[in-house]
Formats: structure tokens, C-alpha cells, sequence
């Protein structure tokens, strides 16, 4: 059989088919170390390239905006409230206004029916007076007339009985 001898290892024939698996297992495992080792030195030039002060400026400059925007947004928030309440103020004055005016126009409307009730009984009361006034009044042109009435006709009478009126 075939020997072969490496750093001082004689490995005769069915050892020797072991090797090549060792040799390309090694191989590989160099290979891919290698690989590795380049991905490493190309991201360590990239890496270095990159300007960390650029993205501190870049991350500053965000930030300040960012802290800009929360200022605006709470100056925002802080004058809506402001707002809202100054709304509330003037619903809470315009509902108390109106309440007060109801409340002016119920007490119009009890004095109206009170001073209507007032007037209505003075005009029963005046209706009243008139038609008793005019009763009186009557009956005293009535009597007045019955009396010219008699003196008439005792004027008549003695006229008629008058001897000196030619008959």
C-alpha cells in the first residue's frame, strides 16, 4: 500500500483516505477565516469613514427640533385650554344672563296677570258704578219728566178752565 508522510506522520493507504476530508475541512475553514477577515477589514474602513460628527449634528439639530415641536405643541395645548375656559367663562355668563332674563320674564308675566286681574275687577267695579249711575240717572230724568208732565198738564187744565180763553 501507498504510505505518505506529513510532518513526520507516516499514514499508509486507508489512513490516506482520511486526510483529504482533514486537508479540505482545513481548507474550507481557512477559506471562510479569510472571508470573515475581509468583511471585517471592509466594515472596519466603512466604519471609519463614517463622520460621527456629522450624525451628533444631524442627532442635535433633530433633537432640537423635536424639542422646538414639544414646545409648540405644549404653547398649543397650553392656549387651547386657555381658550376653552375663556369659552366656558362666557357660556357660564350667557347661561347665568339668560337665566336671569327667564327668570325677569316669569316675573313680568306674574305682575302682567296681576295688574290684568287688578284691571279687570276695576273695570267689573267701574261697569258696575256706570250702570247704577245710569240707573239713578234714569229714574231721576224719569221722575223729572213725570212732574213736567203734571205741571203740563195743570198748566193745560187751567188754560182749558180759564174763562177768559174764548170757548
Amino acid at each position: 500500500m501507498a504510505e505518505v508522510e506529513i510532518a513526520g506522520a507516516k499514514i499508509k493507504g486507508g489512513r490516506l483516505m482520511l486526510l483529504v476530508p482533514i486537508v479540505s475541512a482545513l481548507g474550507g475553514g481557512l477559506w471562510g477565516g479569510f472571508e470573515f477577515y475581509k468583511d471585517y477589514m471592509d466594515m472596519k474602513e466603512i466604519i471609519q469613514e463614517i463622520d460621527v460628527d456629522t450624525i451628533t449634528a444631524q442627532n442635535t439639530l433633530t433633537q432640537t427640533k423635536l424639542d422646538g415641536a414639544i414646545d409648540y405643541t405644549r404653547d398649543i395645548k397650553n392656549n387651547l385650554r386657555e381658550d376653552i375656559m375663556t369659552v366656558e367663562t362666557h357660556v357660564d355668563k350667557i347661561r347665568s344672563e339668560v337665566q336671569n332674563a327667564i327668570d325677569e320674564m316669569n316675573q313680568l308675566q306674574k305682575d302682567t296677570l296681576a295688574s290684568m286681574r287688578e284691571v279687570e275687577a276695576l273695570n267689573r267695579e267701574t261697569e258696575k258704578d256706570v250702570r247704577d249711575t245710569m240707573r239713578e240717572t234714569e229714574s231721576r230724568i224719569e221722575e223729572a219728566m213725570t212732574k213736567l208732565e203734571e205741571r203740563l198738564s195743570m198748566r193745560l187744565q187751567e188754560a182749558l178752565d180759564n174763562p177768559l180763553v174764548g170757548n
